[in-house]
């Protein structure tokens, strides 16, 4: 049995986020004014994301609970649901999404901060909440990943759905450039017309990579041969019930 029942981890990694979106959303900065508001920073969609994702989470923990020992067919086939819909949101959106923001803000940040996070930012955003929104993502998911199992699209499918999502934000960027005649990021100002769609392409492949790892690393936790002599679940309620739905 884990040292911290993973459903009070999910109940407090949810209360994280919640508070990081109100403080983010409650700080007085000039972008939050123009065209898109919040919503034009990839930082700040992964916030939601990640959000309504352990919110999901939590969710099917209480209802496991509140049906634990049920016999409604309704009631299972309603909790089998979330679960896909878990499932599908760690495959294709909270672990790509979520990793790729930690790589590419880290990586542009030490090679030229400016490129990403201008120093003026320091006078808006608190060091916490910076690394809130660009750090702790990355662990928190795989704690959800390590204590629980979840199952991954086809890669076909799971790969086809992460580049929906990567054009689409691309295409929302360009949208807003096009309405406003500025870049969301600033590296986008600093480089040629032919190199920023070298730098789109290279992105998209890089989230790809990501989603890639994810099922990798999910796989080697959970389908290794010898995980029978570990400890199934570390859920004090639920999850046993969970793995009986998914078969």
């Amino acid at each position: 049995m884990a040292l911290i029942p993973s459903q009070v981890l999910r109940v407090a990694i949810l209360l994280s986020y919640f508070s990081i979106l109100c403080h983010y959303k409650a700080l007085d900065m000039p972008a939050h004014q123009t065209y898109g508001g919040s919503w034009k920073f990839l930082t700040f969609i992964d916030l939601v994301i990640q959000a309504v994702f352990f919110g999901v989470c939590v969710l099917i923990d209480v209802s496991s609970l509140l049906t634990k020992g049920g016999d409604s067919r309704e009631q299972e086939r309603q909790l089998r649901k979330l679960i896909g819909l878990r499932d599908w949101m760690m495959a294709v959106l909270a672990f790509p999404v979520g990793a790729f923001v930690v790589f590419t803000f880290w990586s542009l940040y030490m090679y030229d901060r400016d490129l990403v996070y201008p120093k003026l930012l320091d006078n808006f955003i608190p060091q916490w909440l910076n690394h809130g929104m660009h750090t702790t993502v990355l662990p928190f998911i795989i704690i959800e990943m390590r204590t629980t199992h979840h199952r991954y699209p086809s890669r076909s499918w799971g790969l086809a759905a992460v580049c929906c999502f990567a054009v689409g934000y691309i295409l929302w960027t360009c949208w807003v450039h096009q309405v406003t005649g500025v870049w969301v990021y600033p590296v986008l100002e600093r480089i040629a017309p032919l190199a920023r769609v070298v730098f789109f392409g290279v992105m998209t492949v890089v989230i790809c990579l990501f989603y890639t790892l994810g099922e990798i690393l999910n796989s080697y936790i959970w389908d290794q041969p010898h995980r029978g002599t570990r400890c199934t679940q570390t859920n004090t309620f639920g999850n046993s019930k969970q793995k009986n739905l998914k078969r």
